[in-house]
């Protein structure tokens, strides 16, 4: 489809209010603590080269990836900036090799006690041959910054917001059922979770690389609260799957898009925030923070602006702390005594 009919179509779906779809129940206290009309949260896919690496949208993936990584990279000390200053927390999905300051080769094999995946493609990616780890540099983050952050992450854990770090499994794996056999998946996520336990880092928060969702049903049995799924954009509710386990729909992506002007990214992402306070629901926003410089300056701020402005309507927090509160766990939000009713 032509870019400009394609934009045309998208303006046109939300103003007839498509586009996020609204979702609407009379029991809105069931998602909403009092005395908000709406929940914000906001989650990063923090993934560096990893996500990059086996792209067929990219011509040369290994140095696209670094590319993105390099802008990441630039973007995150603005991104922690800005969130302090409007006092926006992020639920940061981070890939768990970020966590690592350095690796190294076991004759000549990156993470040789972790199962790999086999041969595949998806709509994002082709993974055709060698090992999964081919691309690991087995270096350190100095040398290969690239490929971990240990120094970004102290970066959000030392940031002035009580932001919340999640999980985007160990190598940005593709977690369908069909590709990902279970115990590849569970070996990734204890992994993630053996290297955040060191700081100190409960993982709840779980986010499908490339929204490639399977093997759901180990997540809960990993001790992760909740996932987040973009089947699609959503003003709506979150699922409860039972024991405490909960399903986030995603409401919008904050990207550039080059066939919109810096006041349309403006006011389409602001009006979409009204909308979620006026119909009570929850609005959750995500982002790649390799996302382009035009958006991280000229658009970013007057959203979280707006969204500071608007925080006596809506409870901006993080997925796992918004599920601990309909779990029950949390008892008093903004000075009041609430009551989470869980299905």
């Amino acid at each position: 489809m032509h870019p400009f009919i394609k934009s045309s179509l998208s303006k046109l779906n939300f103003e007839l209010g498509r586009n996020p779809k609204v979702e609407q129940t009379r029991d809105y206290r069931r998602f909403i603590p009092a005395p908000y009309k709406a929940v914000f949260t906001l989650s990063a896919d923090f993934e560096l080269a990893w996500a990059w690496r086996f792209s067929k949208g990219l011509a040369d993936p290994v140095e696209g990836a670094k590319r993105k990584a390099r802008l990441a990279r630039w973007n995150m000390p603005d991104l922690i900036r800005l969130c302090d200053q409007y006092k926006v927390p992020v639920t940061w999905a981070t890939v768990g090799h970020l966590f690592l300051d350095s690796c190294e080769c076991k004759e000549g094999i990156p993470h040789p006690e972790l199962a790999r995946l086999k041969h595949f493609e998806n709509g994002y990616w082709k993974f055709a041959e060698g090992d999964w780890y081919k691309d690991d540099p087995c270096s350190n983050f100095r040398d290969a910054p690239e490929w971990y952050c240990p120094d970004l992450l102290d970066m959000i854990q030392q940031a002035q917001v009580k932001h919340e770090i999640g999980c985007h499994t160990f190598s940005h794996i593709d977690c369908r059922d069909a590709v990902c056999p279970p115990e590849v998946f569970r070996q990734e996520l204890m992994e993630c979770r053996r290297l955040a336990e060191q700081r100190g880092v409960d993982l709840k928060t779980f986010i499908y690389p490339a929204h490639t969702v399977g093997n759901q049903e180990e997540l809960p049995k990993l001790g992760f609260s909740n996932y987040r799924t973009n089947l699609g954009n959503i003003l709506g509710y979150p699922v409860h799957h039972g024991n405490g386990f909960w399903e986030i729909k995603s409401s919008f992506q904050l990207e550039w898009r080059r066939d919109w002007s810096v006041d349309y990214h403006i006011s389409r992402t602001k009006r979409i925030i009204d909308r979620a306070i006026k119909h009570k629901t929850l609005c959750h926003f995500w982002f790649h923070p390799s996302f382009k410089r035009e958006y991280l300056e000229q658009v970013l701020p007057p959203v979280l602006e707006y969204l500071n402005e608007r925080r006596d309507d809506m409870w901006l927090t993080t997925m796992a702390e918004y599920v601990d509160w309909l779990n029950g766990e949390i008892k008093e939000v903004k000075g009041e005594k609430v009551k989470a009713m869980v299905p």
